[in-house]
């Protein structure tokens, strides 16, 4: 049970791992629309893909009697609100592992949507529906977060229908080890959202943001990014964070009960008379530490969220760029951003959605910090030398970032352009 602050600290020393231990977890999601009318699928077609899907080895888990995801291993497919499918693949011991899970996922996931007349659009943001176009699914907790959720941010259904990101789940080796990982992931955020910026299509309109996404998450209840995550953020201050944060639903019996009148810490105390005043579990933590959508949270391990979902070639490239600076080069990483001052990390972040690259950080631009970045990132992965079959180490994960930087030019650059060149957002599907 969790009744005490201490309970919670526990939790997150149980996330604790031999170096030697340490994993990788990729997540990534994934637009779905009908070819037949460029329309987002439903859940009927959701489920005759799920079915589908089934005859690669995927098992379906129910939520009553509805099918809402699928797993095969220590992978899972799940269903977000807006009918996006979201991977979260399993723990792995290198970028070579985690490369080659989404790459067969996403084979297995081209044929079936082939057969269904399904076709795929990896952005940051839906360049085509309006938000009361697209259909929703039965997933209970859905239909809560849509009724709570814009009560505290003005684009929080955007966030929940119209956004597809990527997230990297990183270990730590203790206390101190997840202290410098969580400021340096905190302090790249605005470079992580220029670098990756893959979403200025809105609606069939250039949205005159690079990444809309990021727009639309720092509009949303319960998202951001806190000052206190920079100052000196420790397990205690984690968990204090965490008692005092709203609670959005509570799963009680398989039933979703709202938590909106509540914080945490009324939970540990007994006092939600909706669910008969029990205590939480950390069964119950785990789901209220996953409705914290900050850009990056705790768990039992580090969940890094501000990278928009880019295409097949470039899927693997956030990562790996995560992996050179938190697994391979850390102290390198953590010397460099440990000067940058919070106030002007948290503009850069406010600005960065638009300006893109040209968002000044401590005196230079964000295309100055990623270059530096994306070097010390290299080191790292070469420091790690781990080698694939074909003897070549997960630096090759790199490539698609030396070229956005090369070329100071980002898929959201390049889905500009495509568009200003016909309107034809045909050319923004998977090939």
């Amino acid at each position: 049970m969790i009744q005490t602050k201490e309970n919670i600290i526990e939790y997150f020393k149980s996330g604790i791992k031999n170096t030697n231990d340490f994993k990788i977890g990729i997540e990534h999601e994934k637009f779905l629309f009908n070819k037949a009318d460029n329309k987002r699928v439903n859940y009927d077609k959701i489920k005759k893909m799920f079915s589908a899907l089934m005859e690669f080895g995927w098992k379906p888990v129910f939520e009553k009697e509805n099918i809402v995801s699928l797993n095969k291993g220590g992978k899972n497919i799940t269903l977000e609100p807006g009918n996006q499918i979201e991977l979260s693949g399993d723990k792995l011991n290198h970028m070579h592992e985690a490369c080659a899970e989404s790459q067969d996922y996403l084979f297995e996931l081209e044929q079936v949507t082939k057969k269904l007349d399904i076709r795929i659009i990896s952005a940051g943001f839906d360049p085509f529906s309006k938000i009361e176009d697209i259909p929703n699914n039965p997933k209970e907790r859905y239909k809560l977060m849509t009724k709570s959720m814009p009560l505290g941010g003005e684009l929080s259904l955007d966030m929940m229908y119209r956004t597809c990101g990527t997230q990297l789940n990183i270990d730590y080796a203790s206390e101190e080890d997840f202290k410098k990982k969580f400021l340096v992931a905190n302090s790249v955020v605005p470079i992580t959202i220029a670098l990756f910026a893959n979403s200025s299509i809105v609606e069939k309109k250039n949205s005159n943001y690079l990444s809309y996404r990021s727009k639309v998450w720092q509009n949303t209840s319960r998202g951001g990014l806190p000052k206190l995550f920079f100052q000196n953020l420790d397990f205690e201050k984690y968990a204090d964070f965490v008692m005092s944060f709203p609670i959005l639903f509570i799963n009680d019996n398989e039933n979703y009960i709202s938590g909106k009148k509540y914080i945490f810490k009324d939970f540990m105390n007994g006092n939600i008379n909706e669910i008969k005043n029990r205590i939480p579990t950390a069964d119950d933590l785990t789901i209220h530490l996953s409705t914290i959508f900050t850009e990056n949270r705790l768990k039992k391990y580090i969940e890094l969220r501000s990278m928009d979902t880019c295409g097949w070639d470039c899927l693997c490239s956030g990562p790996a760029f995560f992996i050179g600076m938190l697994y391979g080069n850390l102290d390198k990483v953590y010397e460099l951003t440990a000067k940058w001052e919070t106030d002007k990390i948290i503009n850069a972040y406010l600005d960065a959605p638009k300006k893109g690259f040209n968002t000044q950080l401590m005196g230079k631009d964000l295309l100055h910090w990623a270059s530096t970045l994306l070097d010390l990132s290299r080191e790292g992965l070469n420091n790690r030398d781990i080698l694939s079959k074909k003897s070549r180490n997960e630096t090759l994960f790199l490539d698609h970032l030396r070229r956005v930087i090369f070329n100071k030019t980002t898929n959201a650059d390049h889905m500009i352009d495509k568009f200003s060149n016909n309107e034809n957002l045909e050319e923004l599907y998977e090939k």
